[in-house]
């Protein structure tokens, strides 16, 4: 089988368009685009046993869209810096909080089920966007491939089951959305609060970078009072 950078792009591209349709026909939170279009292409690669180095010969070049793609939040954050400045205080507040409850969640459920101190090193991470926690992983003795997979899972985990979460506390508010979202859910649910008004993008954009820079500050003093 010849595979081309360009035909791993148009089929990434192509799975990703089709499940986008299908979410929109449904909208339904288990059938979120970047998750079923994942499993769609892992779900390929097993079947036609197609490398990961194979497949990252296009998908490089879709990976490094991801900077591009961030950096484009500035537009709506700009758009909203008026609510910015009035709600800081709610914003970094909740940021912050969320970071910690995430950052000690996972090191003492790790801790509590036995799993190795190298596990527990990746997993503390796991609720700041995956460039950042790759780094922070890596500084502390962490392997980045487990890093990696753990911020996936809380990125999905956020981005499906925040909005229960939203609904059952019945939050309205699209700064709360957009902070719980971006706080828990790091890119993905970023993603996810487009759905919910420009105002929550920019909450959880900010929340996100809030998280990533707080994270890379205190992560080590967390890791240190937790592990040592």
């Amino acid at each position: 089988m010849i595979i081309t950078a360009t035909g791993i792009v148009l089929l990434t591209v192509a799975i990703y368009i089709v499940m986008s349709l299908i979410y929109r026909r449904f909208h339904h939170p288990v059938l979120l685009p970047a998750l079923t279009a994942t499993a769609a292409v892992v779900a390929l690669l097993l079947v036609f046993e197609i490398p990961y180095e194979t497949y990252m010969i296009g998908g490089q070049w879709i990976n490094r869209l991801l900077g591009p793609a961030v950096v484009s939040l500035a537009y709506p954050l700009y758009k909203q810096r008026h609510v910015l400045r009035q709600n800081l205080p709610a914003i970094l507040g909740g940021s912050i909080a969320g970071l910690l409850v995430g950052m000690c969640s996972g090191m003492l459920l790790t801790t509590w089920l036995g799993f190795s101190r190298l596990y527990v090193l990746s997993v503390s991470p796991k609720s700041i966007t995956t460039p950042v926690a790759i780094q922070i992983s890596g500084s502390l003795g962490g392997d980045s491939s487990l890093t990696s997979v753990f911020v996936m899972i809380a990125g999905f985990t956020g981005a499906i089951g925040g909005p229960y979460i939203l609904k059952l506390f019945r939050i309205q508010s699209e700064a709360g959305i957009g902070i719980g979202l971006g706080t828990a859910s790091h890119a993905l649910g970023t993603a996810k609060s487009l759905e919910y008004g420009e105002q929550s993008v920019s909450m959880s954009s900010v929340a996100m970078t809030v998280c990533a820079i707080v994270g890379s500050v205190i992560g080590p003093l967390i890791v240190w009072l937790m592990v040592h």
